[in-house]
C-alpha cells in the first residue's frame, strides 16, 4: 500500500456563495465522503482546508504575497489517503465533493524520503 495526496483546486472566484444552512450541507458531504475513506481504513491523514492569504518565497529571498485567488485553481485543501495503485487511489478521489463545484482533485503518489 501507498500512500497518496489529494490536492484540492477550486476557481475561488466561481465557488457559490449561499446560505449557513447551504454551507452546513456542504461540510457535511466533505465529512461523509471523509469519512467513507476512513471506513475503508484508507484514510491516513483527512488533512485541512487552506487559507486564501499566504506568501511566496521565491529564490534570492524574495518574497511576495500570494497565492493570488484571482488565479484559476487555486490550491484549497489537501487529503491523504492509502491506496495499493494510482488507479484506486483516484477511484477514491471521485467522490470529493469538490468536484460538484467545478474544481479538480489532483492525485499524487508520496515519495518517502
Amino acid at each position: 500500500m501507498n500512500d497518496f495526496l489529494f490536492i484540492f483546486r477550486t476557481d475561488y472566484g466561481a465557488m457559490p456563495t449561499g446560505t449557513p444552512e447551504e454551507a452546513q450541507a456542504a461540510t457535511k458531504k466533505w465529512m461523509d465522503w471523509v469519512a467513507g475513506i476512513a471506513a475503508q481504513n484508507k484514510l491516513v491523514d483527512r488533512g485541512n482546508r487552506l487559507k486564501t492569504t499566504g506568501a511566496v518565497l521565491r529564490p534570492n529571498n524574495i518574497i511576495t504575497n500570494g497565492p493570488y485567488t484571482e488565479i484559476k485553481e487555486s490550491i484549497g485543501g489537501y487529503t491523504m489517503v492509502r491506496a495499493s495503485s494510482l488507479e484506486e487511489a483516484t477511484e477514491l478521489a471521485k467522490g470529493c465533493p469538490i468536484l460538484q463545484m467545478g474544481g479538480n482533485v489532483e492525485i499524487r503518489e508520496v515519495n518517502p524520503l
